[in-house]
């Protein structure tokens, strides 16, 4: 994986059982979406599974995996809260 797995944060609302969560790292997206995540099927769900394991092998930017992730939380219907800056 590449020395770097972090990447601008993205809160999340009304995950799981409603509680608000913080992910900026492929790992920690990758937990959320394999522990967390209220649904395990949809197209962009399916996207943002493989980005976090094409980056964890090295072949894809945790900047990749960032917006796999965010597209998952919108077709999931979850509140997404993006850091600018």
């Amino acid at each position: 994986m590449r020395q770097t797995a972090n990447f601008r944060p993205v809160g999340l609302a009304s995950i799981g059982l409603a509680h608000y969560a913080v992910i900026n790292s492929v790992w920690d997206a990758a937990r959320t979406l394999l522990h967390d995540w209220p649904v395990d099927d949809g197209e962009e769900y399916f996207e943002a599974v493989k980005a976090c394991l094409d980056a964890i092998i090295g072949d894809l930017s945790p900047e990749c995996v960032r917006v796999a992730f965010i597209r998952a939380a919108q077709e999931a219907g979850i509140a997404v809260i993006e850091a600018t800056g």
